[in-house]
């Protein structure tokens, strides 16, 4: 190479310069912008909020039922998907007391259900952060008269009932409130001594009692969605123990229901550890089932403690929200539209259930539902498309079970239960589309089985 005394006196210089520069410059403002109040679901724009993902919330709240006041502080560890110079949660009503990011106060701001942070300093692309929200009031549950009924954090005389789905988690803690988003979990419940608090997971240490109140902490392990965080909370008669299977299983209801105790802590078990030949392994570390006396008029898959709302529940409704611990929990949805992923798998399950205890073939069920006339309302509605004005349609549940007998007919019973393990086991604590169980069944298959897909799923007819 040719010397250039004069290139090397510029670097010798430029080096100098550096050298002397400060060790951190910071971002020019441009990498820095404000995070979306929507995660991205065209059908729930203002669900969730884009510019971060959530890896862990530690929810400690202190209830007190007599006056409905929730005293809470969410911890939020989060990484950045972009430069931050504000970022959303998704919260309803309360007074925010206080919000920290890294430990230095932020800025914040509301605009209904939005909670815009301004930390006090923006946050890098790919950066962690945590953020603190102390907040307490009255929570106030989500009232949707015609659809979906009341759901979020629900008062009862003696605590509270929490089912969350869709969008409810809201209601009792910030969060980023889309399946989407999925997260660890832990939980510090303070409650009036006396009670007991259930949450998801497996408890950790022993409940401790000081100045009239006792405190639960629980932990859920594996991926969770919001919707499916509940602190179910107040008097409860309870039975744990292992299935014939292993797996820890707790079963707790409000002692007017007293009687149910025993019949869902084995219909439980029995579930799971059939589901668990059925669909792979079991994914969570402990199985079981909460009744509590408030008149929901439903059931929630809720992780690890499905709840059932002022019923008993017989087995077919056990054995459908045991499916969803697979089939919603462990595989969850990335958008609202292909619900049918959770609602026609479980549907599907009761019909499996039935099958493996002698009462009815699946295919008889199918028969039976297809013999519904063309007008039936049914079959005007394609699952594959949930809407969000009529989210949990019955066409979601049963025509998204039909869809699954029908690819059990096309496929045989070898490759359909086959197909069934490998879904589970492939998107295990992640997040699924239709269109990747549509490519699995072909890839499995070696079939074509776009025809049935779109009869069963996408179109407003009933399918030959």
């Amino acid at each position: 190479m040719r010397s250039n005394r004069r290139g090397v006196a510029l670097v010798t210089a430029l080096v100098s310069v550096l050298a002397c520069a400060p060790a951190h410059q910071p971002h020019p403002a441009a990498d820095h912008r404000a995070g979306a109040p929507g995660i991205g679901d065209t059908d729930f724009p203002q669900d969730g909020n884009g510019g971060y993902d959530v890896a862990h919330y530690a929810v400690a709240i202190d209830y007190t039922p007599a006056s409905k006041q929730l005293v809470g502080e969410t911890t939020i560890k989060a990484a950045a998907t972009q430069g931050l110079s504000s970022f959303n949660l998704d919260l309803a009503g309360f007074d925010v007391r206080g919000i920290s990011v890294n430990d230095a106060p932020a800025t914040f701001s509301r605009e209904g259900d939005e909670l815009t942070v301004r930390p006090a300093r923006p946050i890098d692309n790919h950066a962690t952060f945590t953020v603190k929200v102390s907040y307490s009031g009255v929570p106030k549950p989500v009232q949707e008269a015609t659809k979906l009924g009341t759901y979020g954090f629900i008062s009862t005389p003696d605590g509270a009932f929490v089912a969350a789905q869709p969008n409810g988690a809201k209601t009792w803690l910030p969060a980023n409130d889309h399946p989407a988003d999925k997260a660890l979990f832990d939980f510090t419940i303070t409650v009036p001594a006396g009670l007991t608090a259930l949450a998801n997971g497996e408890m950790t240490g022993q409940p401790t009692t000081a100045g009239g109140k006792t405190t639960y902490r629980w932990r859920e392990r594996h991926p969770m969605v919001t919707y499916l965080a509940t602190a179910t909370l107040g008097t409860f008669e309870l039975r744990q123990g292992r299935t014939p299977g292993g797996i820890a299983n707790l079963t707790a209801v409000d002692p007017k229901f007293k009687a149910s105790l025993d019949g869902l802590y084995t219909s439980s078990a029995a579930l799971t550890d059939h589901w668990a030949t059925v669909f792979g392994p079991y994914p969570f570390g402990s199985t079981g089932g909460v009744i509590d006396d408030y008149a929901a008029g439903y059931a929630l898959e809720n992780q690890t403690k499905p709840l059932y709302g002022g019923f008993h529940p017989d087995e077919t409704i056990v054995a459908h929200e045991l499916a969803h611990q697979w089939f919603g929990n462990s595989l969850s949805i990335k958008r609202w539209k292909d619900l049918w992923l959770n609602e026609g798998f479980a549907t599907y399950a009761e019909w499996l259930w039935a099958e493996h205890k002698g009462r009815k073939t699946a295919e008889a069920t199918f028969k039976e539902l297809h013999g519904r006339p063309a007008s039936d309302p049914i079959w005007a509605y394609p699952p594959g498309q949930a809407r969000p004005d009529d989210l949990f349609n019955q066409s979601v549940y049963v025509r998204g079970a039909m869809t699954l007998h029908a690819l059990r007919q096309a496929v045989g019973d070898q490759t359909f239960f086959a197909l069934l393990k490998k879904w589970a086991a492939d998107h295990r604590y992640g997040h699924v589309t239709t269109e990747q169980f549509i490519e699995l069944a072909e890839r499995m298959s070696g079939k074509d089985l776009g025809t049935l897909f779109d009869a069963w799923l996408f179109q407003p007819r009933r399918p030959a």
